[in-house]
């Protein structure tokens, strides 16, 4: 189901940076206060993990993407990029129905996820939660 949302041109430029250039750590992503285009919410180059997961609101929908570096047995440090659909159990139930059917929107345009998490608690996006997923991928 497709809720007719568009994609602001700065949410694709600020990905492009995030993954070519490493400019940002993670990008946070929301609904236009009309309802009509997904727009940047937040960024930040110098965040870990705990930070990032910090800035997700508890009581409303986002979308984000993060630059999750982990290291690996004999394999050394990689990074994977990581789609995250935060949709906590708190959200409005309007909020929670608009952006599960406008995800296609944004997740369409982003070229280069790795991994998607999908997230209702905090459970759900923690750090070990997401090294198991990215572990899981690389092999």
């Amino acid at each position: 189901m497709s809720s007719g949302v568009g994609v602001n041109n700065e949410c694709l430029d600020v990905f492009q940076q995030l993954k070519s250039k490493r400019a940002f750590k993670y990008v946070i992503y929301k609904l236009s206060d009309d309802k009509k285009e997904i727009v940047v919410d937040s960024k930040s180059d110098n965040a870990d993990y705990d930070d990032f997961v910090a800035a997700l609101p508890p009581k409303d929908c986002r979308y984000a993407v993060y630059d999750f570096e982990y290291e690996r047995a004999n394999e050394g440090k990689r990074n994977k990029i990581c789609f995250f659909i935060w949709s906590p159990d708190e959200a409005p139930i309007k909020s929670k129905m608009l952006y599960a059917s406008s995800k296609d929107a944004i997740r369409k345009r982003l070229d280069g996820i790795a991994i998607e998490v999908q997230g209702t608690d905090l459970s759900e996006v923690a750090y070990e939660t997401v090294l198991e997923k990215a572990t899981r991928t690389s092999r």
